[in-house]
């Protein structure tokens, strides 16, 4: 597939938020881009309500989060809020969607299931990761039961990622990207033992399912995009492209998080700021 957005017909973007806090100045950004690309070429914008985590969402956090975007002018034609043709929009609504992936990734032995703690990664790990999810260690990727597993639920679910091998991907924003697989990132969590999908398999199988050309995210998720693209691959399903957007930070450099409520897009407008000020911001950062 080219790396020219130009070249896709019937442009699909999405943004895709989760109501685990305020949206700030750095999602600001990502979905102006989202939105403006949308518009640039002619495309359908969706939002996703990416509400899986049932310990972190808040319902109260959705209907700030579509005043927000509806405030700084961005808009979309499919969605919760909205419907459209791939109906259920919120993540915690899709768990039919992400069965399927699940069993076709564990029938082509692709996952294992694995019951380390999280104090057994802590004590195993030699060396720290730069993103939430350090490198297995490999304990039970030597597992062959998957197949006796009619559920996911009760064990952790890894995908077992091809050691040393490169993933590679051009960025429409960023250009060349390369993540060395059992270097960059391990075997990684598709599915929880608490019976929750995990990130990484939920957005590609929704992707998929929304018919998604183009996903616009920060920078930050660069190396998820490699897992993911692994993922893609194992599911026989075509990657969309990539846009990945510069990260807003702060004044002392670290890149903005919901717990920086002084730089909400809430507390900004609180604050009697107007939207084309937000925007402002928003690319300044």
């Amino acid at each position: 597939m080219t790396p020219e957005a130009e070249n896709i017909p019937m442009y699909r973007g999405r943004i895709a938020p989760s109501p685990t806090g305020l949206l700030h100045l750095g999602h600001a950004r990502t979905f102006l881009v989202a939105a403006e690309r949308a518009r640039k070429f002619d495309g359908t914008l969706l939002l996703r309500n990416e509400d899986l985590d049932p310990d972190r969402c808040r319902p109260e956090f959705v209907s700030v989060m579509y005043e927000d975007l509806r405030w700084l002018g961005i808009r979309w034609t499919e969605g919760p809020d909205c419907g459209g043709s791939f109906v259920p929009y919120s993540q915690s609504e899709r768990r039919d969607f992400y069965l399927p992936a699940w069993r076709q990734l564990r029938d082509g032995g692709f996952i294992y299931p694995c019951t380390c703690s999280r104090k057994d990664l802590a004590l195993a790990a030699s060396a720290p990761n730069d993103d939430d999810e350090p490198i297995y260690p490999g304990k039970c990727s030597l597992r062959t039961d998957a197949h006796e597993f009619e559920r996911p639920a009760g064990v952790n679910w890894r995908f077992r990622v091809p050691d040393s091998e490169a993933i590679e991907f051009e960025d429409l924003h960023l250009g060349p990207q390369c993540f060395i697989a059992g270097r960059d990132f391990g075997d990684f969590v598709v599915w929880r033992r608490d019976d929750v999908p995990a990130y990484q398999l939920a957005v590609v199988a929704d992707d998929n399912a929304m018919q998604v050309t183009e996903v616009v995210r920060g920078a930050d998720l660069l190396k998820s995009t490699a897992r993911q693209l692994l993922l893609y691959r194992a599911l026989g399903y075509e990657p969309p492209l990539f846009y990945h957007c510069d990260l807003v930070r702060d004044q002392s450099g670290v890149r903005l998080a919901k717990r920086h409520d002084a730089l909400s897009i809430q507390r900004l407008r609180e604050n009697g700021l107007r939207a084309e000020q937000v925007r402002a911001m928003a690319f300044r950062g």
